[in-house]
């Protein structure tokens, strides 16, 4: 399959942006968890059934309590629990105590090791689930577009990869097994209390439908709010990772005050964002309080006045001390769980912020990826073919590239020179598929660059860019890049000779193994440079990318490098892409672009006879600036 032309999806227009697919999220929390939680589901049912039976158990004491109030000490009633045989019960009150006091420390002992179990189960489940999440949500983020990347800040992909997934993994440790046992007790409680007395839990339980709807109101409010935070979040955290990657040129520049401003600025919109929570909050937390405890209140003058004086107006029957006793215990049991409520939304509504930003990043359409039938690229040739190739980064927009044209026969070096802007590197980038073109076709060895599979496309490629990025490290293991454990030392020496690396690198006090930092910063940029190049010789592809490779060096060693890649490049395919004129002089064909067409081409001869637009390049880089032609000289005044 060779199309002349497979639609490229677009993913920069307004209703493909992670924004749009953010916002259209719905129940987040439940299509994170279906999908990736149903592994080592176990270990979350048993946190969950040890959480249930850990809060009913502690419900035990205050009921064992009032019976023996009232049983042992008062001798108002009989001994009796119920689930409890009465064969099991012991007669005389000095051995009730002391059975008494077995079932209240066997009950905390049994809580306390439900806890343990509770806690340990949980807590693994919800830590693999959040690396599960975290794992497959970065797989996601690096298949994504460059497009994508070209409109999204990395401080905020690292809010989403750090802190949202985060709060998800809080959501399943804490909050849901939190509401387990909020519900566990309210019910158990209830129970009891319907028990004991069901006229006085009836006024107990008075608190229960005023609390509801104070929570829904809360909710209400404090969902948007919730949704606002995280995008701060994202912002400032978008602004310290930029801040801190330019921390050079923000010393160099003196500009610390201005930072500082910006920094305050993000930092002021996440205090106002947590500002309107903390408000909403100080309304529902003190009022949940008070509603719960003005329950406590006049469960206590009620169950009193019962007790002193006889049951109040519109209630009948006995209550016992034993029995009031074990109410207020319950009830303030009870109260805790209803305030414990306000604590599950918060959480709730964080997570769901949270889990919309993760959701809505996985569901990025990726664009460029292997199509179904993709195949893999053997033993490649290295020719290559354009074939009236257009290309545009945004719908929409003018196109950057028009009828990119030309062929390269194996083993030939073709050169692309031109202003900046003129679309020199995207015309490559097009070549290892980190875009699609909109019309054309790019092919390699007769196959077009969309029907290859893209690990087999870009292990054909060698590529060297003008920003070449070191990873914290070992300078062996940013050598070794790609091929790692697979790269013996003495390939890897000779790859660093090659290019001009192995001298100043056995100069450094620990070789090979020199640690240089994060990005390379203990590196000068020409050392980089030839690292990256020693990097890509490694990995020995036929087709060989130097977009800017030698920017960064001094003459001597542009001219020592050189000398190395005319060797390595002689029996492969080639692209140069150069300002510096003289590093492309002896390239077999020189094309030279303009606003994103390719406006002359032949070799370094044909052009300078020419008299266009390269020869008038050169003649600036040589300084002949004085023979160029007033048109030239405009042009060039009016696109700076």
């Amino acid at each position: 399959m060779s199309p002349s032309h497979i639609e490229r999806r677009d993913v920069t227009d307004e209703s493909h942006t992670f924004e749009w697919y953010r916002d259209g999220v719905e129940r987040p929390l439940w299509r994170l968890f279906s999908a990736f939680g149903t592994d080592r589901l176990g270990y979350f049912g048993v946190g969950l059934f040890t959480g249930l039976f850990e809060r009913l158990a502690s419900l035990v004491p205050p009921f064992v309590l009032g019976v023996a109030i009232d049983a042992v000490f008062t001798q108002q009633t009989a001994y009796q629990l119920p689930f409890v045989p009465e064969a099991w019960i012991p007669s005389a009150r000095i051995d009730q105590l002391w059975f008494s006091f077995a079932l209240i420390f066997g009950c905390f002992a049994l809580t306390a090791v439900l806890s343990t179990v509770r806690m340990l189960t949980t807590d693994y489940y919800s830590h693999h689930l959040m690396y599960v999440v975290r794992t497959n949500t970065y797989d996601k983020l690096q298949r994504l577009d460059m497009a994508f990347f070209d409109n999204q800040q990395k401080g905020e992909l690292m809010s989403i990869l750090n802190n949202d997934i985060s709060n998800f993994e809080q959501f399943f440790d804490d909050a849901l097994t939190r509401a387990v046992r909020i519900v566990t007790v309210l019910v158990g409680i209830t129970a009891f209390l319907v028990y004991l007395n069901w006229q006085l839990a009836v006024i107990t339980l008075l608190a229960v439908p005023l609390l509801t709807l104070f929570t829904l109101w809360f909710m209400r409010r404090v969902e948007p709010v919730y949704d606002a935070i995280r995008g701060s979040v994202g912002a400032m955290n978008t602004r310290l990772e930029n801040n801190l990657g330019g921390i050079d040129l923000i010393k160099t520049m003196a500009t610390e005050p201005y930072e500082s401003e910006r920094v305050a600025d993000v930092s002021y919109r996440y205090f106002e964002t947590n500002w309107d929570r903390i408000k909403l909050a100080t309304v529902y937390h003190p009022g949940s309080s008070l509603v719960t405890n003005a329950s406590f209140a006049v469960t206590f003058l009620v169950g009193g006045y019962w007790v002193v004086v006889g049951p109040p107006p519109l209630l009948s029957g006995t209550l016992t001390v034993g029995a009031l006793v074990t109410f207020l215990f319950m009830s303030q049991r009870f109260t805790g769980p209803l305030k414990q409520i306000a604590v599950f939304i918060e959480q709730y509504e964080n997570a769901r912020a949270s889990g919309k930003r993760v959701v809505g990043l996985q569901e990025m359409p990726v664009g460029v990826d292997d199509p179904p039938d993709a195949r893999d690229l053997t033993a490649p040739d290295g020719r290559v073919a354009y074939d009236d190739v257009t290309f545009g980064y945004d719908a929409g927009d003018d196109p950057v590239l028009t009828g990119i044209d030309f062929e390269v026969d194996p083993g030939e070096t073709v050169a692309l020179v031109g202003p900046t802007g003129a679309g020199k590197s995207t015309v490559l980038q097009l070549l290892m598929r980190m875009y699609d073109v909109d019309d054309g076709r790019v092919a390699l060895d007769g196959h077009d660059v969309r029907t290859l599979s893209l690990s087999s496309l870009r292990d054909a490629i060698g590529y060297v860019s003008q920003e070449n990025y070191l990873f914290g490290g070992t300078i062996r293991e940013n050598i070794t890049y790609g091929t790692f454990a697979v790269a013996e030392d003495e390939a890897v020496v000779e790859a660093a000779k090659a290019a001009e690396a192995h001298g100043f690198i056995t100069d450094l006090r620990h070789g090979y193994e020199t640690e240089v930092g994060e990005q390379g910063v203990k590196l000068s940029g020409g050392q980089r440079q030839r690292i990256a190049i020693a990097r890509v010789i490694l990995t020995d592809p036929e087709v060989l990318v130097f977009d800017e490779a030698t920017s960064d060096v001094d003459t001597e060693t542009e001219m020592l490098i050189q000398r190395s890649l005319d060797r390595i490049t002689a029996d492969r395919t080639t692209f140069l892409i150069a300002h510096r004129l003289s590093t492309v002089k002896g390239a077999d064909t020189i094309l030279v672009l303009e606003n994103g067409e390719i406006v002359e081409r032949g070799d370094h001869e044909e052009l300078l006879q020419a008299d266009g637009l390269y020869a008038n390049l050169w003649k600036v880089q040589a300084g002949e600036v004085d023979d160029l032609p007033e048109a030239f000289v405009d042009r060039v005044a009016r696109s700076d």
